[in-house]
């Protein structure tokens, strides 16, 4: 898994930590499991690479016994949390122009999730994707960031609550209630998507709170954030993030090239030196996508091995047995 591309930053790390400490969680103990320590959480320049946040908060969940985290978290993450994107989103001009902002700029925040926005009919559907599959922080990492991007809403429409309803691509959880109660509207579980609906007729409603100079400021900041954060991935990432946005139909080698303007030697050759291939990323993201569907129930064996480009069952019964030791049918199961 990449250390570099998909990452949490420290300050979200640090909310998690408060929140443990008022349930009384030994902090300092789950920090060390993950090779931290309080004083890096200050650190405004470091962020947790995936590996590190999955583990924070798989043992964040398993010390404090809280199986609504996610929620709780979220709720603490106010509009001012979020830093340069929290000011932009207060000054935008419309709900439009908000949405646009998170669509662009979510990853000066965090890249574990990609936000996108479409009209539908009377209704504005706000999702919420992940770049990489999130396996069992999935329900944590959504429930806590879908609750903060409602309450941003929320906040710079002036509490209007325009929220119709929200989605969760999992199954109800015995804490249903406090969802309903935390989101303030009608929260739907199984569906096959994450996120939430908005009015259409909002969306371009001018904002009491708008300041179009302010805006254009943190915007421009936000897209040098966002420079630096496009310029640290490595090649090899960029070409994993390629494939995991595009989830089927994986560009071929020379496609892939193309994308970066270079040619599939001199792509090969990059990705040698980084000690990957075009070949072993494609079987890791193979990989991860065909554990997450498994897990998420939605679509069957033959669907799933047709989804990641195999024409043949045999071939992608090998390969995931390659992977995980027992067949994609046992692994449901199990």
């Amino acid at each position: 898994m990449s250390q570099q591309d998909f990452t949490l930053p420290m300050h979200y790390v640090r909310q998690i930590a408060d929140l443990l400490r008022t349930l009384g969680m030994d902090v300092p103990a789950w920090l060390a499991k993950s090779g931290l320590s309080e004083p890096d959480l200050l650190d405004a320049q470091r962020a947790a690479s995936f590996d590190v946040a999955y583990r924070l908060i798989v043992d964040a969940l398993s010390c404090s016994g809280e199986r609504a985290l996610g929620l709780l978290v979220g709720e603490r993450l106010v509009v001012n949390t979020h830093g340069i994107l929290g000011y932009a989103a207060m000054n935008s001009g419309t709900l439009r122009q908000a949405l646009d902002l998170f669509e662009r700029y979510i990853g000066v925040r965090t890249t574990l999730v990609a936000v996108s926005h479409e009209v539908q009919g009377a209704e504005v559907r706000v999702q919420f994707q992940e770049p990489i599959p999130l396996g069992d922080i999935q329900r944590t990492v959504l429930e806590a960031i879908v609750l903060t991007v409602k309450n941003v809403l929320d906040y710079i429409t002036m509490g209007s609550r325009h929220v119709q309803w929200v989605a969760f691509p999992f199954a109800q959880p015995d804490y249903a209630e406090l969802a309903t109660d935390m989101f303030g509207c009608e929260v739907r579980y199984g569906q096959t998507w994450a996120g939430f609906t908005i009015p259409a007729g909002v969306l371009d409603q001018p904002l009491t709170m708008a300041d179009a100079a302010t805006f254009a400021q943190a915007a421009a900041i936000c897209e040098r954030e966002l420079d630096k954060v496009q310029q640290n991935a490595s090649l090899a990432n960029k070409v994993r993030r390629i494939m995991l946005e595009k989830q089927n139909g994986f560009p071929s080698l020379q496609v892939t090239a193309r994308l970066f303007h270079l040619t599939p030697r001199t792509l090969h050759r990059r990705l040698q030196e980084e000690g990957t291939s075009y070949k072993e990323i494609l079987e890791s993201v193979r990989h991860k996508l065909a554990v997450a569907h498994l897990k998420a129930g939605h679509l069957s064996v033959q669907e799933i091995a047709y989804t990641l480009g195999y024409t043949d069952m045999a071939n992608f019964r090998r390969a995931f047995k390659r992977w995980e030791g027992v067949a994609p049918s046992d692994y449901r199961q199990k």
